[in-house]
């Protein structure tokens, strides 16, 4: 590890976790409730918005069991006591929001007649194939390379002022907890993964695997609402997706850089500081 101000020995003298001191991961238990909201275009009442940000939650039940599975399997290859802790409360975020999603996606599908097994089914089949096909350590890999992607996507949704100002305030609300949390533990995995001999071919292999198909399945979840939807083929609709994404205010704007620094050889998560939003973000909760 290159970056000094990560480095913190412990008592053993076995560093394994460089998340810092200042950045608790804590167990929260937001009250949502989202079932008004999940009726109609609840982004900005924009609806390749919408769908985009509903297709992603289709994706992360299955997404976080697998992530929690993946970091669990070395809980005993880990000695450092601060780690082992990070360990324990990555998996109980990662459960609330398994829960949290699980509930919105059901409510979601009720509510807009779309399938949730033709959703969820080609990701669950996949990553069927993978817990039976590939070693575990690239199992791990894979884990640190979505953390990363949403902790990247999280600081954008968070650092972009009003990107949820005009949405449904339940729908900000669970957003703006995910984001949050996805900060506060987006070295966990990491740290697990170097701890056990992870390399950085494989690390990197992994990222461009788990870019292609997080990019596939959230455009199979958008391509299914929206024809659910009957605006499949509303060209307004993709033109107005794409300035989402990549116009001057889009949502990928800006994302490049840290996307790129994930490939270093030196990289770490929080060689990026980015505790002052979590900071606010409480504040704002306190007010």
């Amino acid at each position: 590890m290159s970056n000094p101000a990560l480095v913190k020995e412990n008592i053993a003298g076995q560093t394994q976790s460089f998340t810092p001191d200042n950045v608790p991961i804590k167990k929260r238990n937001p009250e949502l409730d989202m079932a008004e909201a999940l009726k109609g275009e609840w982004m900005r009442n924009h609806v390749f918005a919408t769908a985009w940000f509903n297709a992603m939650s289709i994706t992360f039940p299955l997404g976080e069991q697998f992530f929690i599975n993946s970091v669990r399997h070395y809980k005993d290859r880990i000695t450092d006591p601060k780690l082992k802790g990070e360990m324990r409360d990555f998996y109980s975020q990662e459960a609330v929001h398994l829960r949290e999603h699980q509930a919105y996606n059901k409510l979601l599908c009720e509510q807009r007649g779309y399938d949730l097994e033709k959703l969820e089914g080609p990701l669950r089949r996949r990553m069927a194939w993978v817990k039976k096909n590939i070693p575990a350590l690239e199992q791990l890999a894979g884990t640190v390379a979505v953390e990363h992607l949403t902790a990247v996507l999280a600081e954008r949704a968070l650092g972009e002022e009003g990107l949820f100002d005009d949405a449904d305030p339940a729908m900000a609300k669970l957003w703006k907890w995910h984001a949050v949390e996805e900060m506060e533990h987006k070295a966990v995995a990491f740290d697990v993964y170097r701890a056990v001999g992870g390399t950085e071919k494989m690390r990197r292999a992994a990222m461009r695997r788990s870019t292609l198909f997080l990019t596939w399945d959230i455009l199979h979840g958008v391509r299914h609402i929206l024809r659910c939807d009957g605006k499949l083929w509303n060209f307004k609709v993709w033109a107005s997706g794409f300035t989402f994404l990549f116009g001057k205010q889009g949502i990928l704007r800006g994302t490049a850089k840290p996307y790129r620094e994930f490939f270093r050889e030196d990289f770490h998560p929080w060689q990026h500081q980015t505790q002052d939003l979590i900071k606010n973000w409480e504040m704002q909760q306190q007010a």
